[in-house]
């Protein structure tokens, strides 16, 4: 099977075709799923133990104690509000600092090798950056803090169930294991609903203006998306969950986007470590438009026929259900 086409200006091509992770293989492949488990790269290793990391210091350091938090009040709402701001711009200013402003490791392992629009009039201020940041800081901050502030007072209240690590430490530790698959299973649901012509056109249009993304990429969305986007955290009004949980959901979506839309396949670090950022498959969903509307844990789009694997024959693939789209009748 060859591999796909290289972009038409230059740009990265991955040596191996994108696979989905081997947790609902059939027949199952217990060494492949050790592996992919434990691995480096892997499902934990880096990037979920990053994610964890982040929101374990945000839970101890950074957060105010539940008995604060039983009342509404300015000081811990616009405390939140404010870290969750600093929070982004640090993590995404990094990713954006170090590979678009340094350029630190030029266009090696780049997909798109042309950098970010500039004078586009398809952009807020003719400028995809500058949209990008307009629409984090002024859509999905404000969103996501509204969803944390509101879940971790509903927990402070005892109006949702609530679980403590030291009394129940097996279960929390498999409900933080659990929140990728269900955050990735919940961004598929919602993604295929987004991708319906009428809230494609009035919503997720906006984000598919990155057509080459980059990190500040990732939550540049319209408020209505935003409000589905960071909907997946309703999950712990229902299970019995602790704070820790709240903030990993939300922290890991918001964060992780970056890392998905930086437009590298590999992120170059001192030491000449590099580090593969396992998102091939969603850029080219922002590409294609119509394929890879998961991730890569539950096989969702091998299940309905959506999934690209970079290949030649993955392509012909697409071209073909358009070609059928394209002269099926319209009434």
């Amino acid at each position: 099977m060859s591999i796909g086409k290289p972009e038409r200006r230059g740009g990265y091509q991955p040596p191996k075709l994108v696979d989905t992770a081997p947790l609902f293989a059939w027949p199952p492949q217990p060494l492949g799923l050790l592996k992919w488990l434990f691995g480096f790269p892997g499902y934990l290793w880096p990037w979920t133990a990053l994610y964890a990391a982040i929101s374990l210091v945000t839970w101890v350091f950074l957060t105010p104690n539940l008995s604060t938090m039983k009342s509404f009040s300015v000081g811990w709402v616009a405390y939140i509000f404010c870290r969750n701001v600093a929070l982004i711009a640090l993590f995404t200013g990094a990713w954006h600092f170090r590979l678009y402003v340094q350029r630190a490791q030029g266009t090696d392992y780049k997909y798109n090798s042309r950098w970010l629009s500039t004078d586009n009039p398809r952009f807020l201020f003719r400028n995809q950056l500058w949209d990008n940041v307009f629409w984090t800081f002024v859509s999905a901050v404000p969103i996501w803090t509204a969803y944390e502030i509101l879940t971790l007072w509903m927990q402070a209240n005892g109006f949702v169930p609530l679980v403590g690590w030291r009394a129940h430490p097996v279960y929390c530790l498999l409900l933080m294991l659990f929140i990728p698959v269900f955050q990735e299973t919940h961004f598929y649901v919602i993604h295929r609903l987004i991708h319906w012509p009428p809230l494609y056109r009035a919503v997720h249009s906006l984000h598919h203006e990155n057509v080459n993304p980059g990190p500040w990429s990732g939550v540049a969305m319209h408020p209505v998306e935003h409000v589905l986007y960071f909907s997946g955290v309703l999950l712990h009004w229902i299970l019995p969950s602790h704070p820790l949980h709240v903030l990993f959901h939300l922290q890991y979506t918001a964060l992780s986007p970056t890392q998905g839309h930086c437009g590298f396949h590999k992120i170059e670090l001192p030491g000449k470590i590099a580090i593969r950022t396992e998102q091939y498959a969603h850029y080219l969903h922002h590409k294609y438009f119509e394929v890879n509307y998961g991730g890569d844990i539950v096989p969702f789009d091998k299940l309905f026929g959506t999934f690209h694997d970079g290949s030649d024959e993955a392509q012909e693939a697409l071209n073909r259900r358009m070609r059928m789209r394209n002269r099926a009748p319209r009434n």
